[in-house]
C-alpha cells in the first residue's frame, strides 16, 4: 500500500474541508481514494488537479517537489460519487521524476496528469519583477459582494468560499466590465491560517486548488461578460502549471492574468502567480470551452448562475 502524504486539519470552516478532501485514502500499490466538496453539479476542476498533485507527490523519493504538471479534463465529474488516483511511475532520473495520473469514476476516465519533480541545484536564476498594484488591504473582498447579492449564487458561494479573493478593480460576480480589458489583477488568501506543519506539497496542491477559480475570467472580460450572464456555458478543457519559488500560501497572493486568444468556442488564458512580497512562484495556462446560447442552440446543465427550475446555484467556487 501506498501511503498518502500527511494533510493537516483544522477547525474553521471552510476551508476545514478543503484541507480534508485534499487528504487521500490508500487504494492499493500507489492508487488513492478521493472524494469532493458539496457541490450543485459537477467536480469542481482545481480539487481533482490539486488531489492528483498530492497523489503524484506521494511516490516521488523525499527532497523532490513538483515543477510543472499538464493535465486533461476529460469528462465531468459526479460530487456525489468517489473516485480513485492511479499513478503510473515513468520515470526516476538522476534529477528529475516523472508521474503520470489517472482519475477514474465508476471506470470512466475523467482527467489525465502529467507531473515533474525536480530537487533543489544550484544554478542561475532570473525572475521578473512583479507588477506595481494597490496592496490587498485597500481592494473590496468578494464577500462584501456576496453579502449584498440578493441571489442564491451569493449565498452559497459566502459559505462555501475558502478563500478570499479580492480584484483590483471591477470584479465579474454581478455584472460585466464595461471597459472589455483582456486582463485582470487580483489578490488571494486562505479565509483560514493553514497549519505551519504543512507540507510544500500541500502548499502548492492548494495554489493549485485555487487558480482554477479565477482562470476564465479574462476571457469574460473580453467579450463583455460576467459569472451571471444568462446561459453562460464554460468547462475546463486543459491546464497546466510551473511551480518556480516554495509557495506559502498562507499570505496574500497576487494573480496577474490575460486572455491570449479566443477562437471557434475556445479561449485561452495565462496568469503569473506572484508572493505579497514580488516573488514570482508559479505560471498557468489554461484552455477552455466558453459557449453563449445563441437562438436555436440551448444551454446545458454545465452553465453557471441559477437554475431556473430549483432556484439553486449552478456553479461552485473554491
Amino acid at each position: 500500500m501506498t501511503t498518502p502524504l500527511p494533510v493537516p486539519t483544522i477547525s474553521t470552516e471552510p476551508v476545514a474541508s478543503v484541507l480534508r478532501i485534499l487528504s487521500l485514502k490508500e487504494n492499493g500499490e500507489d492508487s488513492f481514494i478521493a472524494r469532493s466538496l458539496p457541490q450543485v453539479r459537477r467536480v469542481y476542476g482545481g480539487q481533482v488537479l490539486a488531489q492528483g498533485l498530492l497523489a503524484a507527490s506521494a511516490t516521488v523519493p523525499e527532497g523532490r517537489l513538483p515543477h510543472s504538471l499538464h493535465a486533461y479534463f476529460v469528462r465531468g465529474g459526479d460530487p456525489e460519487s468517489p473516485f480513485t488516483l492511479d499513478v503510473t511511475r515513468v520515470l526516476d532520473g538522476r534529477s528529475f521524476t516523472n508521474r503520470s495520473v489517472s482519475c477514474f469514476q465508476d471506470t470512466r476516465e475523467i482527467l489525465t496528469m502529467s507531473v515533474s519533480f525536480q530537487g533543489h541545484e544550484a544554478a542561475p536564476s532570473y525572475s521578473p519583477s512583479a507588477p506595481q498594484v494597490p496592496p490587498a488591504d485597500e481592494c473590496r473582498s468578494a464577500f462584501e459582494i456576496f453579502r449584498l447579492m440578493d441571489h442564491p449564487v451569493g449565498k452559497f458561494l459566502g459559505k462555501t468560499a475558502a478563500f478570499d479573493v479580492r480584484h483590483i478593480g471591477q470584479s465579474l460576480y454581478t455584472k460585466a466590465d464595461p471597459q472589455r480589458e483582456p486582463a485582470q489583477r487580483l489578490w488571494m488568501k486562505p479565509r483560514a491560517r493553514v497549519p505551519e506543519e504543512a507540507s510544500q506539497y500541500v502548499h502548492r496542491a492548494l495554489l493549485t486548488y485555487v487558480v482554477d477559480q479565477v482562470m476564465l475570467e479574462p476571457a469574460l472580460r473580453t467579450l463583455g461578460l460576467s459569472w451571471m450572464s444568462p446561459g453562460l456555458v464554460a468547462a475546463s478543457l486543459d491546464h497546466a502549471m510551473w511551480f518556480h519559488h516554495d509557495v506559502d500560501i498562507n499570505e496574500w497572493i497576487l494573480f496577474d492574468q490575460r486572455c491570449t486568444q479566443i477562437v471557434n468556442g475556445r479561449v485561452l488564458v495565462e496568469c503569473s502567480i506572484f508572493s505579497q512580497h514580488g516573488t514570482l512562484l508559479a505560471h498557468a495556462t489554461q484552455e477552455a470551452m466558453l459557449r453563449i446560447p445563441s437562438e436555436g442552440h440551448k444551454s446545458s446543465h454545465w452553465g453557471f448562475g441559477v437554475d431556473p427550475q430549483s432556484g439553486k446555484p449552478m456553479s461552485s467556487m473554491a
